[in-house]
């Protein structure tokens, strides 16, 4: 049998096993998380996103789409399509901004309020459902870490990412 030449400098790369990546993990506890918000939420028809932007309403009262799109993290084209099935269900309600014509101000329904009251306690449960495996002390901990990672690199976003 003939003896392969390493190359001089070369070094032999172990796989990457997915259950160790970081970015794998994540991606999958997203999917998790989707699935029991789903199971939990079902029932009111609105995804985490959509509950995400009624949350970000409720605190803010009345916001444009831009200042939207910023708190939930989100490019402005989704947040858009968003509001715009939020507001053909009545949750949402988005007028033309008086100041600037291009833009839209947007404010819960009372509708969308008493929805937003009705599924809170569901969305919570997801969340919890999310984190059961841990004790109180991890989740706080993990949190915590999640916090502290996504802040410091609150100035990335997924716009510029290569996608297959």
């Amino acid at each position: 049998m003939r003896k392969v030449k390493k190359r001089r400098g070369a070094t032999r790369h172990r796989p990457w096993p997915l259950s160790q990546r970081p970015g794998f993990l994540i991606r999958r506890l997203h999917q998790i998380h989707v699935a029991l918000f789903q199971e939990a939420c079902g029932e009111f028809e609105i995804t985490p996103l959509q509950y995400s932007l009624l949350s970000a309403l409720a605190v803010r009262q009345t916001a444009d789409q831009t200042t939207l799109a910023a708190d939930i993290a989100l490019d402005r084209t989704t947040t858009t399509g968003a509001l715009k099935r939020l507001a053909a269900r009545n949750f949402v309600e988005r007028a033309v901004n008086d100041e600037d014509r291009r833009a839209r101000l947007c404010k819960l329904t009372p509708v969308g309020a008493a929805l937003l009251a009705r599924i809170e306690a569901s969305a919570r449960a997801a969340h919890r459902a999310t984190l059961e495996n841990l004790s109180e002390q991890e989740q706080a901990a993990f949190v915590d870490m999640m916090q502290r990672i996504v802040a410091a690199h609150s100035n990335r976003d997924s716009g510029s990412a290569i996608f297959d």
